[in-house]
């Protein structure tokens, strides 16, 4: 399958490369040069610009920062009827569900698949896909899927970006709290190994006691992949979302204004880890 990758950064270069390794014909773009580069160095094509990345490219994936940015993509880039984009990035559901009524009057469908797992299973294919759109519209993409990891219809287009963000939320708030209850185990003398250990075999086990304090926090690398002002923005779709909707959401809001200031204490270029640093700081 001829693949158009746009978007070549720390997702997007490891996904491009296990397509090309699957044997998929695969011409990315990214704005980057290295990022290209590294794509023509795993056996891919790297394109000059989007019209050379799109041209006669039957499915694109998209693994943009923002829903800003796909937007402009897709209204900068030339679509052949009968195209299907997959929106890999972490889009705002609503606006997600717009473009995709937009494209389907020129003839192109749209559908929605964000992922999550971090660069490490973006590496080995182990994502979990969230995905959104007609059945018949996925199990056309489901031989690019099943490369990079497991995927699970969350519904209707949109579905998948709107799970994303939800999911997202949920990993932000048990960061925030997991670090608060390591840094005040710290200072009342508890080994934090012995504390991962015990929360491990208990109740208050998650996704952050599992791998991001081990992997990234306690070795201080701080290296998972995903930036903090990308989390905070997908904590801001999902609060946004449930204000939509109508859905309580003072936790969320809570939370979410709490790595805002996180946000605008350190630096532009902070991993999501980093946010136990700002606490450090912030509990002299």
């Amino acid at each position: 399958m001829t693949v158009a990758f746009i978007g070549l950064g720390n997702m997007g270069g490891p996904m491009s490369a296990r397509l090309v390794r699957a044997g998929h014909d695969v011409r990315g773009f990214d704005v980057a040069p290295a990022a290209r580069q590294a794509l023509a160095d795993a056996g891919g094509t790297a394109a000059r610009d989007l019209d050379a990345a799109l041209r006669d490219a039957a499915t694109v994936v998209l693994m943009l920062p923002s829903s800003d940015v796909v937007e402009a993509i897709i209204h900068s880039g030339r679509f052949a009827p009968g195209t299907v984009v997959v929106d890999m990035s972490s889009s705002e559901p609503l606006r997600t569900r717009a473009l995709a009524s937009s494209l389907a009057d020129q003839g192109v469908t749209l559908v929605d698949a964000p992922v999550s797992g971090g660069v490490a299973r973006a590496r080995t294919g182990e994502l979990t896909i969230m995905t959104g759109g007609e059945p018949a519209d996925l199990e056309r993409i489901a031989p690019i899927l099943a490369c990079l990891g497991h995927a699970t219809r969350a519904g209707a287009v949109g579905s998948g970006h709107a799970v994303k963000a939800l999911n997202n939320l949920l990993s932000a708030t048990h960061l925030l709290v997991t670090c608060e209850a390591m840094l005040a185990g710290e200072r009342f003398g508890l080994d934090p190994a012995t504390m991962l250990e015990i929360f491990n075999g208990s109740s208050g086990r998650s996704g952050s006691t599992e791998n991001k304090w081990p992997n990234f926090i306690l070795p201080q690398t701080y290296d998972s992949g995903f930036g903090l002002r990308l989390m905070l923005k997908d904590m801001r779709i999902a609060t946004a979302l449930a204000d939509q909707v109508g859905a309580p959401d003072p936790l969320g809001h809570a939370a979410t204004d709490l790595w805002a200031r996180a946000a605008e204490s350190l630096a532009e270029t902070a991993d999501h880890t980093e946010i136990v640093n700002w606490l450090r700081k912030e509990i002299p």
